[in-house]
């Protein structure tokens, strides 16, 4: 089975909440029926110019964000991101957590809103980070491929996940093809971030700043995806996760199953019955040193 491309979408910048220096790019622009189980993917790029300080403590609850840095820092502590780390956040049954950006800086964020299963939907909220180091790679004849989440050309992440994810960083040069295999019913779609990449057998364009959308099948079987890189050669992200097949009520920060969900995820947060994120990273880490 070869994937190929069904639908080819352009997501126009916009002013971003962080003021001015900050464009944002909503790169999922389809019905969450067919993105499922990806909730929505901003491409964040920010040149801030002075010291005040941006962001702040936050609330999430019901689904992962899955974040890669592509440029800059951000965050503090046990938390800081360098360009190309990678974290998931578990939000689960709630939390808090903080993305202050207090100097001059400028920085590129890839962000994922990605559901849950039903039956985690309420899970112990937790973070794992990935840095660029221990990132698995695979190089090779004008082919660069990082592996930040699942098994892909040949190699295997360290990140576990709840929802099967691929996220793959393929950088090409010109002219560069590559056959890889995916899940033939995982939801895929690329987006690409600097020069432009022909996929599937009819060899559809994806130009920079665009995202790719590709068939699926309902078989549980393996897939083939084709990809040669244009004359400027391609640098793209590949997503691809195993549908949940469960609708979802989104709202705000928090993701439910109903209505009740997002007024009691509300309440809670006003309560101050939300952690932050180090709360429970003291946590699991207080569990493994007794042996828990």
């Amino acid at each position: 089975m070869i994937r190929n491309l069904i639908s080819v979408q352009t997501p126009l910048p916009q002013q971003g909440f962080l003021g001015e220096g900050h464009t944002a790019r909503a790169v999922i622009q389809t019905d969450y029926r067919q993105s499922d189980p990806f909730i929505l993917l901003m491409d964040d790029m920010l040149d801030k110019k002075d010291e005040k300080p941006a962001g702040g403590p936050h609330p999430h609850a019901g689904f992962e964000t899955v974040s890669l840095l592509l440029e800059g820092e951000m965050g503090d502590g046990a938390h800081k991101m360098k360009a190309g780390d990678f974290q998931i956040m578990t939000a689960g049954s709630g939390v808090v957590h903080t993305e202050t950006i207090a100097k001059k800086t400028k920085m590129r964020l890839m962000q994922l809103w990605l559901n849950l299963p039903k039956d985690k939907r309420w899970t112990m909220p937790k973070l794992q980070h990935l840095s660029l180091k221990d990132v698995p790679a695979v190089s090779e004849n004008g082919l660069n491929i990082k592996v930040y989440s699942g098994s892909f050309a040949g190699v295997v992440s360290p990140v576990s996940n709840y929802v099967p994810l691929i996220l793959a960083d393929i950088q090409m040069l010109a002219g560069i093809s590559t056959l890889q295999s995916i899940p033939s019913s995982f939801t895929t779609f690329l987006y690409v971030l600097e020069g432009s990449v022909e996929a599937g057998d009819d060899n559809q364009i994806i130009d920079q700043n665009q995202v790719g959308w590709l068939d699926k099948y309902t078989e549980n079987t393996s897939s083939e995806l084709r990809l040669t890189a244009g004359d400027a050669g391609a640098r793209l992200l590949l997503y691809s996760a195993q549908p949940q097949g469960n609708p979802i009520v989104s709202h705000g920060p928090f993701i439910g199953d109903s209505q009740e969900d997002i007024s009691r995820l509300y309440r809670e947060y006003r309560q101050g019955k939300m952690n932050d994120i180090s709360f429970f990273k003291n946590h699991e880490r207080w569990q493994q040193q007794n042996g828990q």
